[in-house]
């Protein structure tokens, strides 16, 4: 069983700009029940089914399995719900922590997210100063809850 522990914040500052590359995700979500996410991306060449159950503070279940590209960007332009993701992810190692900063475009344009994981709730981190507020429990920044209800509507 995995297990997947994040916080997440928003970005105040461009500083984190020249620190990685980005690389370009689309996923979209399959109608799912029970507080499960049913979620399809790909990155770069490379496609993934992830599954996830609710969240329980920073935590819940996640398994994630890669797949063919072609059956990925078959089940994103067939069966996934709509509008998808777009984003660009930048790796950015701070401390002894990776964050992942996303830069939202399409319906999410103009939101910028940073998160990283943790091996434990409890778990210090060094918080780089471009780093803004916490949105960790806002469920309006979950991506499956982006992909219902746009920042553009915010």
């Amino acid at each position: 069983m995995a297990i997947e522990i994040e916080r997440k914040f928003l970005v105040k500052n461009n500083a984190w700009r020249s620190l990685g590359e980005g690389c370009l995700y689309r996923q979209g979500y399959l109608p799912s029940q029970n507080h499960t996410t049913i979620r399809v991306r790909t990155v770069g060449d490379q496609g993934y089914l992830t599954i996830k159950g609710k969240n329980i503070g920073m935590s819940r279940l996640e398994f994630e399995y890669a797949i063919p590209l072609s059956d990925a960007n078959q089940l994103l332009t067939t069966l996934c719900q709509r509008p998808l993701i777009e984003k660009y992810r930048y790796r950015i190692p701070w401390g002894h922590h990776t964050w992942e900063v996303d830069e939202f475009g399409g319906d999410n344009q103009g939101l910028i997210l940073a998160e990283v994981e943790l091996h434990a709730e409890t778990e210090a981190i060094a918080l780089p100063d471009w780093i803004g507020q916490e949105v960790t429990g806002d469920p309006r920044y979950y991506n499956v809850n982006l992909a219902q209800v746009p920042y553009c509507q915010w």
